[in-house]
């Protein structure tokens, strides 16, 4: 049996995955799970799976946390610190990452120091650090397991494959909601209309940047990281029917897709199980006949210059991607909470990057000063005050 920890247990991806531990209870244990603020969630999660412990956002949702559940034996932690013991936890083997935005580097980076190997749900992490990131992995004789959709089928496609034969890895991309709304229309985009996701149920943070290709963007970056590769030798197409999750082309023209229902149970139970595949018998299988046909396109980078914005972060390389994320994380956050318009986000984002001095990566300390100032860069362009570095939540 399988001892997991889980960062992000109430987000979706998290759900995902106690799901697929419930289905295969003889295979995997959750002995620790950190979440933010669904303390209602979190109780069921906990009186279900029995974890040996539990961390929460704050002192006031720990306090909250105990009273929901009496007697119920568990060790409750919060903020930062209890993020990292969760990450850390003696008996874990498997640490899924699946925090929202940069708040997961800190425990991401502590579990790899402890040796646990990694399923990677959160790719702002790799965005922020991948040189850190990775070196430690590296140091620490770590695995760094896929769960994005895109790099899981990527993952699976380059298994036991000389990558000396590879070409490029092709990403596809749902195109949101807005593929084919006028780009003169963008401006009136309202917070429901981009949380109107065609294919995906996801959280609102993923759906947002989703919605203006930005999460593309941002799985370009997490691509060079993860199979060491170059801008250049990363493409990215547009594929609404979500069929397709990504390609690879080989040096003869070969090119290999992996190809399922656009479930998220699929690639979760992929990495939890590596190298094992697990019966999914609960699934529809896919049927080629019933979905039809299967249309591609090239992104529009006028309609999605957030896109355009990750390419040119990565190539610059340094702390740019740093800033890049950072502005948009709270770039999206204004928009959904009505301070910012919807075309904001990449206008905003791009004038953050043009003001930033970049530098190479020395250290985490570095990372988070060049976080905090983004932050701050960005809200200062649409007229909101401080904000607090995600990394050091």
């Amino acid at each position: 049996m399988k001892p997991i920890a889980i960062l992000g247990s109430t987000g979706s991806v998290g759900v995902t995955t106690l799901d697929v531990v419930s289905r295969f209870a003889d295979r995997f244990q959750v002995i620790a799970m950190a979440a933010g603020r669904n303390v209602e969630l979190l109780a069921e999660q906990v009186r279900r799976f029995r974890p040996e412990l539990v961390s929460v956002a704050d002192a006031a949702l720990a306090a909250e946390l105990t009273a929901r559940l009496g007697n119920d034996r568990v060790t409750i932690v919060h903020g930062m610190e209890g993020a990292i013991a969760v990450a850390t936890h003696p008996a874990a083997q498997l640490v899924v990452s699946a925090l929202v935005g940069a708040k997961g580097l800190r425990p991401t980076l502590a579990a790899i120091s402890a040796g646990k190997d990694i399923a990677f749900a959160n790719k702002e992490v790799l965005v922020v650090a991948g040189e850190l990131v990775t070196r430690a992995a590296r140091d620490h004789n770590v695995h760094l397991l896929p769960v994005d959709s895109e790099h899981n089928a990527i993952f699976q496609c380059l298994e036991k494959r000389d990558r000396k034969t590879l070409r490029r890895i092709i990403l596809t991309a749902s195109g949101g909601p807005f593929r084919e709304l006028p780009t003169a229309q963008l401006g009136s985009v309202t917070v429901a209309d981009a949380l109107r996701h065609p294919t995906w149920q996801m959280g609102s943070k993923i759906t947002i940047d989703s919605a203006t290709l930005m999460n593309k963007g941002l799985e370009v970056i997490e691509a060079r990281w993860l199979f060491g590769l170059e801008a250049r030798d990363i493409s990215v197409v547009i594929h609404p029917q979500s069929v397709i999750h990504s390609m690879v082309e080989l040096i003869d023209g070969s090119v290999i897709a992996e190809m399922a229902i656009p479930d998220m149970a699929i690639p979760v139970a992929y990495a939890l199980a590596f190298p094992d595949r697990l019966p999914l018998d609960h699934l529809k299988p896919l049927s080629l006949v019933d979905r039809g046909k299967l249309t591609f396109e090239e992104p529009d980078l006028e309609r999605f210059p957030c896109l355009r914005l990750a390419y040119e972060a990565l190539k610059a390389g340094g702390m740019m991607s740093a800033c890049l994320n950072a502005a948009n994380e709270e770039l999206v956050a204004a928009f959904l909470s009505g301070h910012a318009k919807f075309i904001d986000i990449p206008r905003s984002i791009e004038a953050v990057m043009n003001r930033f001095h970049n530098h190479p990566v020395a250290s985490l300390e570095d990372l988070l000063e060049t976080d905090g100032w983004a932050r701050a860069t960005a809200r200062e362009m649409i007229g909101l005050g401080p904000a607090t570095s995600e990394i050091s939540i």
